[in-house]
């Protein structure tokens, strides 16, 4: 079987969701780093990979992935993996409204990009960039916590079973406590990041331990 790469950088919310993913169907990868700081997502070699210069790409069964939801889907269409989304439509239908609510809602005005662009206009530095953080995650999982509320809500996001919800919900719980979000009102959201990082394929695709050394 070819070898399986994963461009990411290790602090990327939308890498972190696929190296859970990765991680939970046992799937042995080789990483290489993009690091988005010094420019590198938008340098013509990360570019041929992915026209957007974003991470995370996943080079797999000879095709170069893009978009993190898109790769986790991939993965659980072609690897078996019927745990990722449930079986019956209206739970397939709530865990990705719970995924997108964070990957399609929270994360894309919070990405170095826009921040940085804030940043720029407010002239105000890096108390713009955590005012805009605090602001957006935080109200961005309060809502998140509201459809948490919910009978079919189990020991995950979904049930008994880690799903895309969890893959992105973690990660944006990490970005929440990095940049001082309060989340004691949270509290399914907390009790079920907790269930999750108790998980060895979670924990070994959190950034402290892909930190580049």
């Amino acid at each position: 079987m070819d070898e399986i790469v994963l461009y990411d950088y290790w602090r990327s919310s939308a890498s972190y969701r696929v190296r859970i993913a990765l991680n939970s169907l046992d799937l042995g990868y080789r990483t290489v780093p993009v690091n988005l700081l010094t420019g590198a997502h938008k340098a013509p070699g990360h570019l041929g990979r992915n026209p957007q210069g974003l991470v995370p790409v996943l080079e797999i069964d000879g095709l170069m992935l893009t978009q993190s939801l898109s790769i986790i889907e991939y993965l659980a269409e072609t690897r078996g993996a019927g745990g990722f989304l449930p079986a019956d439509p209206p739970g397939r239908q709530r865990t990705r409204a719970l995924a997108y609510a964070i990957a399609m809602d929270i994360h894309p005005v919070c990405n170095l990009g826009v921040v940085g662009h804030v940043m720029e206009l407010t002239g105000r530095g890096e108390a713009a960039r955590t005012d805009w953080m605090g602001k957006f995650i935080g109200e961005g999982l309060s809502a998140v916590e509201r459809m948490l509320d919910d009978p079919r809500t189990g020991t995950f996001c979904h049930g008994d079973t880690p799903s895309m919800a969890d893959f992105c919900l973690v990660p944006q719980v990490y970005n929440a406590e990095r940049w001082g979000v309060d989340l004691s009102r949270f509290s399914h959201i907390r009790r079920i990041a907790a269930a999750c990082n108790a998980l060895p394929a979670f924990q070994a695709a959190h950034p402290d331990s892909v930190k580049p050394q």
